[in-house]
């Protein structure tokens, strides 16, 4: 009886640019210091400090491209983060510094966008999007940079008006045949918000779950001011009668509840981090919208108009002198950050983070070698995995039901209730990649790894304003970096 495959090869990235990278022995794609991987897709980017390789595979055919960063040790530092941005129509590549600068790269090289952050290392890149079907609603999007007890964040709709506006520019420029050059300091400042996360200690791995409720207080402090207004005013603006007193209350309050959290002048986030003085720590994030209407499109005005004034006055009055450039950028002030629990367990240190499509799981590895699963909403621990050093999560999703198994090979459209969420975990000293069904469910598969090898998963694409009629569900990649070869896991169990 032929034995169950449950990996479909892909391609292979094998090719000569790769010894730019230190390919050619075995492991160094697990082995080589300050090596960086993020997928899109077909096509892959590997970066070290100074280069970034994307090879691009269909089949049997392979192509690559190479950007190289012209950075200087002193201002940006080197590259410390990678990770693709994928829209409707936009592939671009975002890379984060060893001094705190957010860097954005079109594919073809083109330096897209450069933005100082914050004087510390960017040690990860994250995207956090929507996989909308016809059955889910929209919710929030975003990129946050993790630095060493901060985290910062992009609004996706934000970098989308920026990207686009570029290619739009290059697209119109397109006849002029002078390379498009730009100035460092002509980049627009896009607006994100930054928060200090280190209360208990220095993080080493961070996400921002989603958005989270008011504090109470903030609550109590709405619905003191709502009781201010006379009940008999209220019955009288609802064209009541004012004996049914008892009941309007009753209803204006729990209309009020509703209205205030929907309407809150705050949004906030809740932020996981874990570290090495605390392996899971937990914060409220805020973000201040109280800003009215007018008060926001001058935000957004003015700063456009002074940047074209700014622009039109360089033409007019251009200078030879630019001694008086003053490159020095001073970071933005940190947002309040409330801390909400923590769980500090000597000498065990938190190492890695990865979170659930949703946000609402969390799988965390630390140096003891055990894999703790986090409910993000409820802050507990529901599941713990011992025995894997040196370990890598990721979340996908499998047909794990028969009877949905079955039908894929029938070409039905399954849709996201016919998936499973299931846990991958990639133990290199074991060579093997294992398969759990969340939260409390069985192991489902064990898949033989060689060493060299690494798991991936594809970016998600953020800004979509179209929605698929069939779902796409999550999948997690093999790469064996001595073969070059890629697969993937299958998504049917059976």
């Amino acid at each position: 009886m032929a034995r169950k495959q449950h990996t479909t090869e892909l391609g292979c990235i094998a090719c000569e640019e790769l010894s730019d990278l230190g390919a050619g022995k075995e492991g160094w794609l697990i082995d080589t210091p300050n090596l960086l991987t993020s997928l899109h897709s077909r096509s892959l980017a590997l970066s070290n400090q100074s280069l970034i390789l994307i090879i691009s595979w269909d089949n049997d055919f392979s192509s690559s491209s190479q950007i190289r960063l012209s950075l200087s040790p002193s201002i940006e530092g080197h590259i410390s983060a990678l990770e693709w941005l994928v829209f409707d129509d936009i592939e671009v590549v975002s890379v984060g510094t060893s001094n705190g600068y957010f860097l954005v790269f079109s594919v073809a090289g083109d330096l897209i966008h450069k933005q100082f952050i914050y004087p510390a290392r960017i040690t990860k890149l994250g995207v956090r999007g929507t996989r909308k079907d016809l059955m889910q609603e929209t919710l929030s999007e975003e990129v946050s940079l993790v630095m060493p007890g901060v985290i910062a964040r992009f609004d996706v709709a934000d970098l989308q008006n920026m990207l686009r506006q570029w290619f739009q520019e290059t697209q119109s420029d397109f006849w002029d045949q002078k390379k498009r050059r730009r100035d460092p300091d002509e980049f627009d400042r896009i607006h994100y918000q930054i928060w200090n996360v280190s209360k208990y200690g220095s993080c080493a791995d961070a996400a921002i779950t989603g958005i989270m409720p008011p504090p109470l207080m903030e609550l109590q402090t709405n619905f003191d001011a709502l009781s201010i207004v006379p009940f008999n005013m209220r019955n009288a603006a609802y064209g009541l009668p004012s004996e049914n007193g008892n009941f309007l209350k009753l209803f204006w309050y729990l209309n009020s509840a509703a209205f205030i959290v929907g309407q809150s002048s705050q949004r906030y986030y809740c932020a996981v981090t874990v570290g090495e003085d605390a392996v899971i720590s937990a914060y409220r994030l805020s973000e201040d919208r109280s800003r009215s209407l007018v008060g926001a499109i001058i935000s957004k005005v003015v700063p456009a108009a002074f940047s074209t004034i700014a622009s039109v006055s360089k033409v007019i009055w251009r200078s030879d002198s630019t001694s008086s450039k003053n490159h020095e950028v001073k970071p933005q002030p940190f947002a309040k950050a409330a801390p909400l629990t923590c769980l500090k367990d000597h000498p065990r240190k938190g190492e890695k983070l990865t979170l659930s499509p949703s946000g609402t799981l969390a799988a965390i590895t630390d140096s003891l070698g055990r894999i703790l699963l986090l409910d993000t909403q409820a802050l507990v621990v529901v599941r713990l995995w011992k025995g894997y050093r040196d370990a890598s999560c990721l979340f996908m999703e499998m047909l794990v039901d028969k009877d949905a198994a079955s039908s894929s090979s029938t070409y039905s459209i399954q849709g996201k209730g016919d998936y499973s969420l299931c846990l991958a975990i990639h133990a290199p000293r074991k060579g093997i990649v294992e398969v759990w069904q969340m939260r409390t469910g069985p192991r489902l598969l064990t898949i033989q790894c060689a060493r060299g090898s690494k798991i991936l998963q594809p970016a998600c694409g953020i800004g979509s304003s179209s929605v698929s009629s069939s779902y796409v569900p999550l999948e997690v990649f093999l790469l064996n970096g001595d073969s070059g070869q890629i697969s993937v896991l299958n998504r049917a169990l059976h």
